[in-house]
């Protein structure tokens, strides 16, 4: 019999037998380092959550036993543990980097393995510095904390689906894709830089194995993608699921056709033009007054006053910097928070003020 390892990308949809068994979970925001003799215990990196925010995922600690190049500058990681929250479908994790960097990942494994997750990161030259982290310390056998799994992207029921990915914005759609039935009406339109450079091409091939359903677009071969044509001829209440640049996400909502649903995951805030002026925030719990810089964010202003105020992904996605708003109106530049919640609370970390003055509960 041969001694052969077999490779970690054929083993996705049949785990390997757990090599560590996580159960207990840690005092939220502290960060795990890969193990070494007598090195002394980390600080906490993240912060407590505060009375108006919303209350955070529990924390588990789980082992890297996978670190993977499975594209150009896309590496996957297999966390493992024991007993894992289940999740569905579009559905994404927050890792807690050894540096206490918070980032967020669209899980691409299995949903009914419930002894690992899978995620893969792009890296980002000109990123804040997570992306780096993952690539280059995080590797087979560092031990992370791991918040969630967290569902702001989920597959709903609807008579037909079309998806578009741009890159690394494959991996919450692979899920979908594997969840939908056999006689499911869909289609995919999967585009990146080169081929080198899309994660997964392989096993998106094998979901439409008698062709006409997947379309992929490598631009140095093919050019930008045709969304009118994918586009055309939707069905009625076709659901439009779009993950990737942003460039592309405003192209699709651009071309969207009437009667489709549009459902988006962003990398990044939404920008705004408008609205960048100073203004000033009152603490109402603590009495304080804050000026907030045009160039600045709510929540730099109010982590120098109250450096435990908890923040994650610093980009309005994830909801940790939630805070309940008492007066003034709020510039929301955020793509998470529900009607109802915009109505009384913002996220400070995108999220600003339309007038000179607001004031939030803490």
């Amino acid at each position: 019999m041969s001694n052969k390892p077999v490779p970690f990308m054929a083993r996705l949809r049949k785990p390997t037998p757990l090599l560590f068994a996580a159960g207990a979970a840690l005092v939220v925001g502290a960060a795990v380092r890969r193990r070494a003799p007598g090195s002394p215990p980390r600080t906490s990196a993240v912060p407590r959550p505060s009375a108006s925010g919303p209350p955070r995922p529990r924390a588990l600690t789980l082992l890297v036993t996978a670190h993977e190049r499975v594209a150009d500058g896309v590496v996957l990681l297999r966390l493992e543990g024991t007993d894992l929250p289940r999740w569905e479908p579009g559905a994404h994790l927050d890792l807690v980097l050894p540096s206490g960097l918070v980032r967020q990942y669209s899980l691409c494994g299995d949903p009914e393995d419930t002894s690992s997750y899978t995620v893969a990161a792009r890296l980002v030259e000109d990123g804040r510095g997570g992306s780096r982290e993952v690539h280059e310390q995080v590797q087979e056998g560092t031990e992370l904390e791991v918040r969630g799994p967290r569902n702001r992207f989920p597959l709903v029921d609807a008579p037909a689906h079309a998806f578009v990915a741009g890159g690394i914005g494959i991996t919450p759609v692979l899920p979908m894709l594997r969840a939908l039935p056999e006689s499911a009406e869909w289609r995919l339109l999967y585009g990146g830089r080169t081929r080198a450079s899309m994660p997964f091409l392989e096993e998106v091939g094998k979901l439409d194995p008698e062709g006409g359903r997947v379309t992929v677009v490598p631009e140095d071969e093919d050019g930008r993608p045709d969304l009118d044509s994918f586009l055309a001829d939707l069905p009625e209440d076709t659901a439009v699921y779009c993950c990737g640049p942003e460039g592309l996400m405003a192209a699709v909502e651009e071309r969207l056709p009437e009667g489709a649903a549009l459902h988006l995951e962003r990398f990044a805030p939404r920008t705004t033009a408008d609205g960048d002026g100073e203004f000033e925030v009152e603490l109402h719990r603590s009495g304080r007054t804050l000026t907030v810089p045009g160039d600045s964010s709510v929540l730099a202003a109010v982590r120098a006053e109250l450096p435990n105020t908890p923040y994650s992904c610093e980009q309005g996605w994830c909801g940790t910097c939630q805070q309940t708003v008492l007066e003034g109106e709020i510039d929301h530049r955020d793509d998470l928070l529900t009607d109802s919640e915009r109505g009384d609370s913002m996220l400070i970390c995108v999220s600003r003020c339309r007038g000179t003055r607001l004031v939030l509960d803490m």
